[in-house]
């Protein structure tokens, strides 16, 4: 079984059609048996046409973890058997970038997962060898699904922020995976969390990650009542509804880490205030393999706990991602293939 999408936009469903025989690998490329895959903001925005370069028909899906069934007589990373997950795309590890250990910003990667080639919304998927990373054999698909993208995100941000014992980090979006996984890598890292969530339904979930301070907001106003005054780091995992309060709640020379686009709106900036309190603003996309490398040696010692509000089959593609565009879950949506319907 497969979910495919056929036309950009909601007002028709996610085909679901048979998998098919097992794809051959060609190339550099690995095929793996697809365990489980979780469902992303980022798939959402994909069929809302928020991307221009999305194409269509394609099978979404960025969050996969299984194990490979078969290698492309290019391959040299990896062998049947082994347990994987998915990066957000591949590397081409020749430019400047990934020769720097910043595969994630490779400016030649042309395999973007559920974007420009199909996803892990199927039983099998196919993609180049550099899409991937090891992943350990114990560990439970549903959270080695989504590790990537939300503990992985979350530590690729607030890593390279500076964050470490004493900082005061605020993390908008508390409640959501990345948000969550912002607040228990906060957490570990020494920081003191604030966490901003709307709903005060999400407070003993942000309590739980691990944020010493919870506060209730709409997303516009938190800036204004913080306890303890202003913060040196913050994590913005909503986007636009938050990006400017979550900005005036950064010291001077604070830095703010964007990597949320719930609504897919821009925001408008201030340049002078930025100017004047010295800011920076940086983007966080997806981490690397040594990026999870820590986190998965993280994991080992201290593990972490992502939030699964659904696990459910791969026939209810189109009804995940339904839930997750219509926001307030307790954690992640995840599909799997052998999950009966």
């Amino acid at each position: 079984m497969r979910a495919l999408l056929r036309e950009l936009g909601w007002s028709t469903d996610l085909a679901i059609e048979p998998a098919g025989e097992q794809p051959v690998a060609t190339g550099d490329q690995i095929v793996i048996a697809v365990e489980a895959c979780g469902v992303c903001g980022r798939d959402c925005l994909d069929r809302a046409g928020r991307f221009a370069f999305v194409q269509v028909p394609i099978i979404p899906g960025h969050e996969a973890v299984g194990r490979v069934v078969a290698i492309g007589p290019e391959v040299t990373e990896w062998r049947v058997g082994e347990r994987v997950a998915t990066l957000h795309r591949d590397a081409c590890g020749d430019c400047a970038a990934c020769a720097a250990g910043e595969t994630s910003l490779c400016v030649r990667a042309a395999a973007v997962l559920g974007l420009l080639v199909d996803g892990g919304y199927a039983r099998w998927l196919s993609a180049p060898q550099r899409c991937f990373y090891a992943v350990p054999d114990h560990l439970e698909p549903a959270l080695t699904a989504v590790l990537h993208c939300t503990v992985g995100t979350a530590w690729r941000g607030l890593t390279r922020a500076g964050v470490g014992a004493g900082t005061r980090v605020l993390v908008t979006g508390a409640n959501g995976g990345v948000g969550g996984a912002a607040v228990a890598v906060a957490n570990r890292l020494g920081a003191t969390v604030i966490a901003v969530v709307r709903d005060e339904a999400h407070r003993e979930l942000a309590t739980a990650h691990g944020a010493a301070i919870v506060v209730v907001d709409d997303g516009a106003g938190f800036h204004k009542r913080l306890p303890g005054g202003t913060v040196e780091v913050a994590i913005d995992c909503v986007g636009a509804p938050t990006f400017n309060a979550a900005l005036r709640s950064l010291a001077v020379g604070g830095r703010l880490v964007a990597v949320g686009n719930v609504t897919g709106g821009r925001v408008e900036l201030n340049v002078g205030y930025v100017i004047t309190y010295g800011l920076q603003i940086t983007g966080s996309s997806g981490a690397t393999r040594d990026d999870m490398a820590a986190v998965l040696a993280l994991h080992a010692t201290r593990p972490f706990e992502v939030p699964i509000h659904a696990r459910l089959p791969l026939a209810d593609a189109d009804r995940a991602q339904r839930l997750v565009a219509a926001g307030g879950l307790h954690g992640r949506v995840v599909l799997f293939p052998d999950l009966p319907s």
